[in-house]
Parts: C-alpha cells; sequence; structure tokens
C-alpha cells in the first residue's frame, strides 16, 4: 500500500482512505500510512472511522468483494492455463490454417509463426530501397513522445506531416523514441503508399485475400521505439518485415496483476517494473520472444504487450482474420495499441 504524496487531509486524501477501506486495508495500516506522510494520527483515526461507517463504503465492499472473488476465478484459470503449457510462447512453422483456428484463435493462446511472410516480396525491402520507390510521399509520424510521457494519450498533439524520405532519415539517424510511424497515423491507407501494401501478401488461410488498407497497419521506426505495454481490443498479427523487435506479453485473464490505466494501458513498465508500487505485477505470467523478420506473432484480443524495438524496424499487422464462419471478434476501426 502507498500513500499519494500529499501534505493535507483534502479530497484527494479522502479518496484514498475510501479506496484503502473499501479494498480492505486494515485500518491500522491506513492510519500509520497518514501518520508516516505528516498527518495528525487522531484525524487520521478519525477519518478512517468515518469512511468505514460510511454506506456508500458498504456499497463500495460489497463491489470489491464481488470483484475479489472474480479475480480469484480467474487466478484459477490461469494456473490451469500455466499446467496445460500456458506459461510458455510457442514458436511453429508450416501451421495449417485449420489447426491455428483451432489452437490459437479460437484458443485465445499466442504464437509466433515462423516463415509467415516467405513469398512476399516486402521481404526484399530494404530502408534505401522504400526511400528511392516512396521518398515524396507525404506521410505522418508521432513526433517529440520522448517529452511527454503520455504522448499515447495525447497522440493528437504529436502528429507531424513529413516527406517519407525525410521520415526515413531520422529513421537512420539511430536509437530513439522520439519519432514513431504508428497506426493512429494511418499511413497505410495513403494512395502514395500502394506499392507497399502490394508488396505484403496476405498469409494465405489465415488472413482474408481481400483484406482492406484500414484492416491493416504499418509501423515503421528507430531501433529504441518502446511501445507500453498495453492490451488491443481486436485479435492482431503481427508481421516483422524488417528488423528485430523484444516483445513482452501477458494474458488478458491477469488483467487485475498489471495495474490498467486508461482501459487499455498498463501504469507497469514491463521493461522495468518497479515492483514497490506494483507488487501484484510479480505474480504476472510474462512471456518474452525476440521476433525476427519474417516472423509473425498472434496476439489474441485482450492479451497486454509491451515492445521494444532493436533494430530499425518495419513491421505490418492485420485485425481481420479468414475465420471458417466468420470473425468471433468484430474489428475496430482504429488499432488503439502500437508495436
Amino acid at each position: 500500500m502507498t500513500a499519494p504524496s500529499v501534505t493535507a487531509l483534502d479530497a484527494s486524501w479522502r479518496s484514498w482512505v475510501a479506496e484503502n477501506v473499501a479494498l480492505g486495508v486494515p485500518d491500522g495500516e491506513i492510519v500509520a500510512a497518514l501518520r508516516n506522510a505528516g498527518h495528525d494520527p487522531v484525524a487520521a483515526a478519525a477519518e478512517v472511522e468515518r469512511a468505514s461507517a460510511h454506506p456508500y463504503l458498504a456499497a463500495a465492499r460489497r463491489i470489491a468483494a464481488e470483484y475479489g472473488r472474480a479475480e480469484a476465478l480467474l487466478d484459477a484459470y490461469g494456473q490451469l492455463r500455466a499446467a496445460d503449457g500456458g506459461g510458455l510462447l510457442e514458436r511453429r512453422r508450416d501451421v495449417a490454417p485449420a489447426e491455428f483456428f483451432a489452437r490459437y484463435y479460437h484458443g485465445h493462446r499466442p504464437v509466433v509463426l515462423q516463415g509467415l511472410l516467405d513469398g512476399s516480396p516486402a521481404r526484399e525491402w530494404t530502408f534505401d530501397e522504400l526511400r528511392r520507390r516512396f521518398g515524396d510521399v507525404t506521410v505522418e509520424v508521432m513526433t517529440g513522445r520522448e517529452a511527454d510521457p503520455d504522448h499515447a494519450w495525447r497522440y493528437d498533439d504529436h502528429r507531424t506531416p513529413m516527406p517519407f524520405g525525410s521520415y526515413l532519415d531520422l529513421v537512420a539517424a539511430g536509437p530513439s523514441n522520439d519519432n514513431y510511424m504508428v497506426p493512429r497515423n494511418e499511413n497505410w491507407r495513403r494512395d502514395g503508399l500502394a506499392g507497399m501494401r502490394e508488396d505484403i501478401v496476405p498469409p494465405a488461410g489465415i488472413v482474408p485475400d481481400d483484406v482492406l488498407p484500414e484492416e491493416m497497419t504499418l509501423l515503421l521506426g528507430p531501433a529504441g521505439t518502446v511501445t507500453p505495454l498495453h492490451h488491443d481490443n481486436m485479435n492482431i498479427l503481427l508481421c516483422q518485415v524488417l528488423g528485430r523487435k523484444r516483445v513482452r506479453l501477458v494474458p488478458s485473464f491477469q488483467r487485475h496483476l498489471v495495474y490498467p490505466r486508461g482501459g487499455t494501458f498498463s501504469h507497469v513498465d514491463a521493461e522495468s517494473p518497479d515492483l514497490s508500487r506494483f507488487p501484484d505485477y510479480a505474480s504476472a505470467t510474462v512471456l518474452e520472444t525476440v521476433l525476427e523478420p519474417g516472423e509473425a506473432l498472434f496476439i489474441p484480443l485482450g492479451w497486454w504487450h509491451w515492445v521494444r524495438a532493436l533494430d530499425p524496424a518495419v513491421t505490418v499487422s492485420f485485425h481481420r482474420f479468414a475465420v471458417p464462419g466468420g470473425n468471433t471478434y468484430l474489428s475496430e476501426p482504429h488499432a488503439t495499441g502500437a508495436a
């Protein structure tokens, strides 16, 4: 339990007291935390007593108990999945579509599919070739990310148009997390990049041949780009075209262990988690891999993922699948996260 760093028992402190009372933190621990923060222990004890007696807190405790039962069930499910190999990220080659959909898509399991881009002209790309073919096309890039820890939320403040060739110069300049072309830039829909789209052959039997530009995304950036721990509201097939990316995954059913923020993001820095602030994350199942060029990672709906580019990298993702009988999960208009 970590108390907020404020100096008066104002509304934010009272909210903090109410939250901890509702969660069942012992009264003595709450009072001790308030005392350690400089509050009068008598006043702190009186505030905790008032909160405990308030009818709103009684309702909150009932809700917290329901959440607790749900989390216990999810923990049991996680233990069952771990016993069934759920603690390992499979790497497979030549998986038939029928097995992919039965074991992974409907089984809600991530998997690395090797060689999935074999036969795509994009496997022959170089950054010099992309500059030669598309350098004059105006694209949009997220810039100034380093100065804004909340750039993922304030994305409209970071949109910057520039020639594709100029952006490739930034990519070549060296490792950086300041500039990144992400799904929200919607560059894949630009007519000037139609030739790039045509160089990506949808994986036969897994992605429909008639997949639309809005059902794909383009991610392109220098080494060092980081996508914080988050989840998407759809199934994603993340195809690595150029460069390598390190990926860490946490199961969707361990949401209560990742300290959600803003709905689809996490408070936890998955690269260097602060377990003093987020102790429950120590119990999370973290799957890790390095995605190599030509490989694809299937990320099921709701699975949390963190990504760091190890090299200048190009990634194409699909979020429409050739599911027998139709998509189980409908695609959202936009992918909310990036990789």
